[in-house]
């Protein structure tokens, strides 16, 4: 993967730099551009699909994930108002997209949780859309009225890995890690929530506090994949049901493995992006077309 990157050189430059024979050109490309290009679709790949997996516990939903239901929306608000406002560093932009995510994922919560809804499946599903869109909107609008310093973000709201910075790779390399090691370490709570509360309660499980936290951890790994590569949707469905149909869906077995097969498949869609044209294509497209199909399976294998 690292051979196949920006830049002329293939394997070439990747031997000489493992060899340490490299000289400052083949340094610059493999350290500055394909390296960080690499570890940046695996962060994404691995925080999105666990986010989806965990989601899709959270609501009792097989068709929740970040953006299904407007977290990633929400995001990317937060870090497009982070550029329009001339707040640039890595930590603003995490920071505030941290919290459009955290806000709208908890709206969403509240209307899970609501028992007005006689169908809370397809009230999230819609009220997901709903935030989606204002949020698409919210975002044009801040695009208009800072075209001079917004002009960029709109190739990056498509979802790329083109310019990743070694130093906000490894800004959210710890967050990553520290994220996916709480799913991983709770997902026998995933398990039991999925049996209802009443079965997590009687279980051990502090049922509101455990909720709370999840919602917080996913919306955290969600604004950092969305704040440096933008907004990738589906990955959180594609993933974890595939992963489903192999492992099953004992969370201890589904979570490793799919974070683990997303180390792979977000690098792979990546290589798709940059060889499918002269230029490349947005990673976000891709993962759209793809996820688009699937999202609809789903939907209508729920249905029947």
């Amino acid at each position: 993967m690292l051979s196949l990157g920006v830049g002329s050189g293939g394997y070439g430059y990747l031997f000489q730099v493992i060899s340490g024979n490299a000289d400052d050109t083949a340094m610059k490309i493999v350290l500055d551009y394909r390296l960080p290009r690499y570890l940046m679709a695996i962060i994404a790949g691995a925080s999105l699909s666990a986010s989806g997996c965990a989601m899709q516990a959270l609501f009792r939903n097989p068709l929740a994930e970040p953006y299904v239901l407007g977290v990633a929306s929400g995001a990317s608000v937060g870090a497009a108002l982070s550029v329009a406002l001339s707040m640039e560093t890595i930590y603003s932009r995490i920071g505030l997209a941290f919290f459009s995510a955290l806000l709208t994922a908890y709206v969403v919560y509240l209307i899970g949780s609501s028992s007005k809804f006689r169908d809370q499946t397809y009230a999230i599903l819609l009220a997901g859309v709903a935030i989606a869109s204002f949020f698409s909107g919210l975002t044009s609008v801040l695009i208009y009225f800072s075209a001079q310093s917004m002009h960029k973000v709109v190739f990056w709201l498509m979802g790329s890995f083109s310019n990743p910075f070694i130093e906000e790779v490894l800004f959210a390399l710890p967050i990553t890690i520290a994220g996916l090691a709480y799913l991983l370490f709770t997902s026998w709570n995933l398990n039991a929530l999925l049996l209802g509360d009443e079965h997590a309660a009687a279980v051990g499980i502090n049922v509101e506090r455990f909720r709370k936290s999840l919602i917080a951890v996913v919306a955290l790994l969600t604004s950092t994949t969305v704040a440096i590569s933008g907004v990738i949707g589906f990955v959180g469905i594609i993933v974890p049901h595939t992963m489903r149909i192999l492992v099953g869906e004992e969370h201890q077995k589904l979570l490793p493995s799919t974070i683990l097969l997303s180390t792979a498949f977000m690098p792979v869609i990546d290589v798709v992006a940059r060889i499918s044209t002269s230029g490349e294509l947005p990673v976000g497209a891709i993962t759209a077309m793809l996820g688009g199909p699937f999202f609809l399976y789903l939907l209508m294998r729920r249905s029947v």
